[in-house]
């Protein structure tokens, strides 16, 4: 049994905005860690925060980033969450830019539902009439845990990545993609491996939450804090 170097009731700012990813943790880690909001942790010490800038070409670079800049921001353990699509047939494409692939990485004011549907469109043009079984594929999720240490410094802790692999549908081959309504971003494409019978979207949220990049992430973060349930 590992020895749990995190204390569960100590709370946990999860930076993101993104509202999927927050319900998406709170369900993986139930009882486990506690996790509030950057809204809510930065009305807790009436700061208003900064989101920092994301250069890194590799999840784990932007994982880093985001974890430490909120850490020092808030004062408080932060966890940090970068994830993405890797399309093989488009060399890793769309990769650190995947909520933003529609344009190129750059933020354009538009909304979550519109970005989504721009970014499967381009991926599913770019990726035209390339046979089913070159258009292998899977979701990439790495967290990045930051705190402050005994010199009153932020820093990272520890770094996880998780993986879910499959492959993105063929219009008219694998009916009708994009399809299902239970996930966001490019569920709606990515057909789960190796049955590739159901897109993401449709799995239930247990199975997704047994099965997907942030849940093989989120094994990881427990193991290496020794927070198992």
């Amino acid at each position: 049994m590992s020895t749990s170097i995190w204390d569960p009731a100590t709370p946990i700012v999860l930076a993101s905005g993104n509202p999927h990813k927050l319900e998406e943790m709170n369900a993986l880690l139930a009882g486990r860690l506690r996790f509030i909001s950057l809204t809510e942790a930065a009305a807790s010490r009436g700061v208003k925060i900064t989101e920092p800038a994301e250069p890194g070409q590799t999840f784990e670079a932007n994982a880093e980033i985001k974890a430490v800049s909120y850490a020092r921001q808030l004062g408080m353990a932060c966890l940090a969450d970068d994830s993405g699509l890797e399309i093989d047939a488009l060399g890793g494409r769309p990769g650190v830019i995947s909520s933003h692939y529609c344009t190129d990485g750059q933020e354009a004011g538009m909304t979550r539902v519109q970005r989504d549907t721009a970014n499967n469109q381009r991926v599913l043009a770019e990726l035209g009439d390339i046979a089913p079984a070159q258009r292998t594929a899977r979701f990439v999720c790495v967290l990045c845990l930051a705190a402050m240490d005994a010199t009153g410094q932020e820093r990272a802790i520890l770094t996880v990545r998780g993986t879910f692999e499959g492959r993105i549908g063929l219009p008219g081959t694998d009916g009708a993609i994009p399809r299902g309504t239970n996930g966001f971003g490019y569920d709606p494409l990515f057909l789960v491996g190796p049955a590739s019978t159901q897109t993401s979207a449709e799995l239930s949220p247990q199975a997704k939450n047994r099965l997907s990049h942030r849940a093989a992430a989120v094994e990881q973060l427990v193991d290496r804090l020794g927070v198992r349930a």
